[in-house]
């Protein structure tokens, strides 16, 4: 049995705050499918903090449901996706994205993030007129698959971009609240309800029991989302569970404080292994980083901690990917920095 798993952020359950006003609520009856006061009150909170009144916020169950109603829904049946090829979309969804009939248009990262240039080179690719699929998302993901983030100016970059070219930016917040917290972060939300159509906020990889929250901006992205959801099984008779969560999270700025926890937790692990000579693979400064460490350390380290393999690294080297969470104990981070250096094995 291992000691603690660093596998995941949603290993735990939820806040004991968003418990205690489910169970405090179980009891009262609400309209169903997301006209509950809850969900009606958690989207005000989230339409203040993006200073955008006119937003349409959706709550939806998980991330990956979350990235299939947003993308089917806004690309036609000729029109394609651009992602990283780790992106979640990519990498992590079973063909989820490609079950719809649109193709993903891949481009390989050292560190996750996507570029203007990496757009520019898949436009150029595509100019076929009528032959080839016709790109017309961008979709990112902050923070990435690889524990980086976005700054502002990465942002506005990709954003402006995306305007002058006529297509779509997108952003999977799944791990988002972990990427707003990080110590190098410089985007709020407010800055990414400007330069971004579509985005949603992860509830479940930050506290709560499951939900995300979809925020659409576009005007043109708005119209019969709510039958999209209904299509794509999304749209849940008991909204209120998901808006009662959200409504716990934006309350006293709860959901930034759990984040900024798991980003501290992973972070001190960064710098303890730093501090004894080890590299990562990325420069991550949030609550997910990918330390390279020598294959006989790994295997030490597996009979005792959860974690998952990232990949090799060279021929006696691998990478493994360890994620922190908002519930992540201080001890345990210790005893992992401890027991990972008793072995010393380089």
């Amino acid at each position: 049995m291992v000691k603690y798993n660093f596998k995941d952020d949603y290993s735990e359950g939820c806040h004991p705050n968003i418990l205690k006003k489910l169970s405090e609520t179980n009891f009262d009856q609400q309209d169903g499918y997301g006209d509950d006061e809850y969900s009606r009150e958690a989207k005000e909170l989230i339409k203040k903090l993006i200073e955008k009144e006119k937003a349409e916020i959706y709550f939806v169950s998980g991330g990956t449901q979350a990235n299939l109603v947003i993308i089917s829904s806004v690309l036609r049946s000729h029109e394609s996706v651009i992602s990283v090829s780790t992106g979640h979309i990519a990498s992590h969804e079973a063909g989820a994205i490609e079950a719809t009939g649109h193709k993903i248009n891949s481009v390989d990262s050292p560190d996750g993030k996507l570029r203007v240039d990496d757009i520019c080179k898949v436009l150029k690719e595509h100019e076929l007129v009528p032959h080839m699929v016709k790109p017309k998302l961008v979709y990112i993901s902050d923070s990435t698959e690889m524990g980086t983030i976005y700054k502002k100016e990465d942002l506005k970059e990709l954003s402006d971009y995306c305007k002058n070219n006529d297509l779509y930016l997108f952003i999977d917040g799944a791990r988002l609240g972990p990427a707003i917290s990080s110590i190098e972060n410089d985007i709020t939300l407010k800055d990414i309800a400007e330069l971004t159509d579509i985005f949603y906020i992860g509830g479940t990889k930050n506290g709560a029991l499951l939900g995300e929250a979809i925020v659409i901006i576009n005007k043109k992205l708005k119209e019969d989302f709510a039958f999209h959801i209904k299509q794509r099984g999304g749209l849940m008779s008991k909204g209120r569970v998901a808006g009662i969560q959200f409504l716990e999270l934006f309350k006293n700025d709860l959901f930034f404080q759990l984040a900024t926890h798991a980003d501290k937790m992973a972070q001190k692990i960064k710098t303890g292994l730093e501090e004894a000579g080890y590299s990562f693979l990325t420069d991550s400064p949030t609550n997910l980083i990918l330390p390279v460490l020598p294959d006989k350390l790994i295997k030490e380290m597996q009979k005792i901690y959860g974690f998952h393999m990232w990949g090799n690294f060279d021929d006696n080297r691998s990478t493994i990917r360890l994620i922190t969470s908002w519930a992540t104990k201080e001890e345990a981070v210790e005893e992992f920095i401890s027991d990972l250096l008793s072995f010393n094995i380089y």
